[in-house]
């Protein structure tokens, strides 16, 4: 429980959020991810078609999402393919996450 972490633990749970919310800020990113949850792992060749984006961009986009783990890559052969990282993604409902805007009871 969050009552229960030092300040340093608190400060660097925060950062995490922060940039996990800061990712998902963003439409385009969001239609990523509705994607990967639609149709599973989606190589990259198939998602900048899914999604409308140059793989430049495209590239842009997921590599925001791969630094907050909210979704995971594998390489076969010489493509990437994509899929989400359900378990960081059920971590956003988590218990701890609901911790931070609910108070204490006494």
């Amino acid at each position: 429980m969050l009552q229960h972490r030092n300040d340093d633990e608190q400060q660097e749970m925060f950062k995490r959020y922060e940039a996990t919310f800061k990712a998902l800020s963003d439409q385009l990113r969001l239609k990523i991810m509705y994607e990967l949850n639609q149709r599973g792992q989606v190589c990259v060749c198939d998602l900048t078609e899914i999604v409308g984006l140059s793989q430049s961009k495209l590239s842009y986009h997921l590599k925001i999402l791969l630094d907050v783990n909210l979704i995971e890559r594998e390489k076969i052969g010489t493509w990437n393919y994509y899929r989400l990282n359900e378990q960081e993604v059920r971590g956003l409902l988590s218990e701890e996450l609901c911790c931070i805007f609910y108070p204490e009871k006494k």
